[in-house]
């Protein structure tokens, strides 16, 4: 069965958009990685034989945020400014967490939200991310301990 593009906008977007965010760390950016995620599901959806739409959208969306951070022309990990508010809604991270995310480089932030939020085995990141699973695994680990000791520096202030 094949899904028209305002079934795949309704089903993905809020996910896309939480994902893109978690990396860009700026929620105008992720509208537009987003946003020219589905315009290209739609212009080559006949190219698509829809094996796998949850990886293809959420690797498109890996590389359209690493290539606006990479059009930023600034240093993707430098600390980026967070609103000092607690969280609204129950599915938002808190403001300690969101500090210590945004020290965190782009690719471990994209890492971390995909294993812990998402739940994504190591097998559908290295889809997403087009990198070996012994590779992620590695990764997951060094992000997940530089992680907590921003936690507790943040935590510590």
């Amino acid at each position: 069965m094949e899904m028209k593009i305002e079934e795949i906008v309704d089903a993905y977007s809020e996910r896309l958009l939480r994902y893109a965010n978690s990396i860009l760390q700026n929620m105008q950016d992720a509208e537009d990685v987003v946003q020219e995620v589905f315009m290209t599901v739609h212009e080559q959806s006949a190219r698509f034989d829809g094996r796998n739409l949850n990886a293809w959208l959420y690797k498109m969306t890996y590389n359209g945020s690493i290539s606006k951070i990479r059009k930023r022309k600034i240093i993707p990990f430098a600390d980026v400014p967070v609103q000092l508010v607690e969280p609204k809604k129950e599915n938002e991270l808190s403001e300690a967490t969101t500090m210590a995310l945004a020290r965190l480089k782009p690719q471990e932030r994209a890492l971390l939200y995909g294993r812990i939020v998402e739940d994504y085995s190591y097998d559908e990141l290295a889809a997403q991310m087009g990198q070996s699973t012994a590779t992620l695994r590695k990764r997951y680990e060094r992000a997940k301990q530089k992680f907590a000791g921003i936690l507790k520096e943040v935590h510590g202030k």
